[in-house]
């Protein structure tokens, strides 16, 4: 790959995290502002805003874990993910999966700091609540599952 595919990739992901990261906390912030924790606004198709704050990791997992654990665990997934990228951005779309995953990550993570817990706000039937940045994430390991099973691109944008 080319120094300015890198460089051009690297710059998207870098502009999509931050996006996601301002998303993520702009709509947080407006719930916090806005509900009691644990108060519930009905939506649409069983869907409920609520405030609830998550102190374990995806779907309340680790619940009451030392923070240092969840926050090591998050670091950790955060240095591979991006490692990778370094390593193999050649694969086309790979900067959407990383840009969302980190973005995510650390929206999620500017909660744990600042807060000690996450805010999660949509609510769905039969599953638990969720934010912005767990949207993030999960098409992020999507986008990079799919992106990593396409063939990379050669140094002139083409599939290598």
């Amino acid at each position: 790959m080319s120094a300015v595919i890198a460089q051009r990739s690297w710059l998207r992901m870098l502009v999509l995290a931050v996006l996601v990261v301002g998303l993520d906390q702009a709509t947080k912030g407006i719930v916090r502002g806005s509900l009691a924790p644990g108060e519930h606004e009905d939506l649409i198709l069983g869907f409920d805003l609520v405030y609830v704050s998550n102190s374990g990791i995806a779907f309340g997992a680790l619940e009451g874990a030392a923070d240092g654990i969840v926050l090591a665990v998050t670091a950790v997934a955060l240095a591979l993910i991006v490692g990778w990228f370094a390593l193999a951005g050649e694969h086309r779309g790979m900067w959407v999966g990383v840009g969302l995953l980190v973005g995510g990550a650390i929206g999620n993570l500017i909660d744990r700091l600042r807060l000690d817990a996450v805010t999660d706000f949509i609510d769905p039937p039969m599953w638990p609540a969720f934010n912005v940045a767990d949207v993030a994430i999960t098409f992020g390991v999507v986008i990079l599952v799919l992106a990593a099973l396409a063939p990379a691109t050669t140094s002139d944008g083409a599939p290598g």
